[in-house]
């Protein structure tokens, strides 16, 4: 694994956001395990969102099984591929929606709950 991360570009709606994927093992913060986390940005702002994907009983992240950008939800096998800009467009818009953009700082969020929100239980997604 390499710490060098590539930033993407997406245009919506006229604004430039900049993202970025990561995936790491820290056991140094406390936290025994991995998690993927998308990290966006919009041009001009100072604001940064970071939504962070850790494995839960009945979630999964890529760590070595499934493919590197991946966040599965078990009981129904809804997936998003983080590394995906649908994926990530699908995020970024229902946290949009959800008033979850910061003005300033960087807030950093569960992202199962906005995952949950673009891939209902009753209807598996693939992005």
């Amino acid at each position: 694994m390499t710490n060098r991360r590539r930033v993407r570009r997406l245009v919506v709606d006229g604004a430039v956001y900049s993202w970025c994927f990561a995936h790491r093992h820290d056991q140094v913060r406390g936290y025994p395990g991995c998690s993927s986390t998308v990290t966006l940005w919009r041009q001009g702002d100072s604001g940064r969102l970071r939504l962070v994907f850790k494995p839960e009983h009945d979630r999964v992240i890529a760590d070595g099984y499934f493919d590197e950008g991946a966040a599965m939800r078990l009981p129904d096998r809804a997936y998003l591929n983080l590394y995906e800009p649908g994926s990530v467009r699908a995020l970024l818009d229902e946290a949009m929606a959800e008033g979850l953009w910061p003005a300033t700082g960087t807030v950093e969020v569960d992202g199962w709950p906005l995952f949950d929100a673009v891939t209902p239980l009753d209807t598996p997604n693939r992005l």
